[in-house]
């Protein structure tokens, strides 16, 4: 996926040819894409709706009305998947139906970014009033809160991350630093380069087969921790 110069448009590359080809129809940002099974595309935007897209046809399918801007959202299977919104709340999705699936599920604050474990099991959110938010999706329910004095939510689409063996998480912080806790709830680690910015940090993302850490500043930079 590459990105496209309009910010309420995106540009999707056929990988065997390369063939760009822009799906328009969002009024506003879009801020999430993500792939529900090998045939559709799913999107979210500051429009305050959600679009499903065929990936064959190059054409929205079906336009769903969120009410509420989208920062992000993740797919759970090929049908179903689950957005996050500046109005606190967290919805689920399935392509199937037209309405939400299951009662919303409020949050503190603006949602600024969704993280799915890879067994499907919980939810990682991030919100704007300095937490992280461990959801349980067999009970629908907050499992576990990740927080500290020191760590605050630098942006409202700051996004944090499920290490690949599902035991830790990596946010960034406004102050350019890396918090690294570990599931069960205790804070392991807080990176900082001495010789940064300070800028803060708005996405981090863990190497799928070791500890090293990616994590990517306000100030353009783009810092790689080996074994975080």
């Amino acid at each position: 996926m590459r990105p496209a110069t309009d910010p309420d448009t995106f540009r999707f590359y056929w990988p065997v040819t390369d063939d760009p080809h822009t799906l328009t129809g969002h009024s506003g940002k879009v801020l999430a894409a993500k792939f529900l099974g090998s045939a559709l595309l799913v999107t979210g935007s500051h429009d305050r709706t959600l679009k499903i897209w065929d990936l064959k046809n190059r054409s929205c399918t079906e336009t769903k009305f969120a009410g509420s801007s989208c920062n992000d959202l993740v797919t759970t299977d090929s049908f179903s998947f689950i957005s996050g919104h500046v109005d606190k709340k967290i919805r689920f999705w399935d392509v199937r139906t037209a309405d939400c699936t299951a009662n919303d599920i409020p949050l503190p604050g603006k949602i600024t970014s969704l993280d799915l474990s890879k067994d499907g099991k919980f939810l990682l959110c991030c919100v704007r009033d300095d937490t992280i938010n461990l959801l349980d999706l067999r009970q629908n329910r907050i499992v576990r809160l990740f927080r500290n004095d020191n760590f605050k939510v630098g942006c409202d689409w700051s996004r944090v991350a499920f290490s690949p063996s599902g035991t830790r998480i990596a946010a960034g912080s406004a102050d350019g630093s890396v918090f690294i806790w570990n599931i069960n709830g205790p804070l392991e680690t807080v990176l900082k380069d001495p010789n940064g910015s300070g800028a803060a940090v708005t996405a981090v993302s863990w190497h799928p087969f070791s500890s090293t850490l990616a994590s990517v500043d306000r100030a353009k930079k783009c810092t790689i921790w080996s074994n975080a």
